[in-house]
């Protein structure tokens, strides 16, 4: 499993990197976290607000930080 975390860096795409980390060791689950800063790869995904969270590609939210327990509810 691959979560993506979609954003330039900002403080709110540092705290939803931040939130996904202690999902994944919360849920206890494998699972590979990457950082998409280009703005050209992130609007491949066809996202537009930013941060944004992809999970194996696809996109489950984008413009809001998701706390630990909804990143939790989506690894499942």
């Amino acid at each position: 499993m691959k979560i993506q975390i979609l954003g330039t860096g900002c403080p709110k795409c540092k705290q939803l990197a931040e939130n996904a980390a202690l999902a994944v060791a919360a849920a206890g689950v494998a699972c590979q976290i990457e950082k998409v800063t280009q703005i050209a790869e992130i609007m491949k995904f066809g996202v537009m607000l930013t941060p944004a969270l992809a999970l194996d590609g696809v996109v489950k939210c984008m413009g809001k930080v998701l706390t630990v327990d909804e990143i939790k509810e989506l690894l499942r």
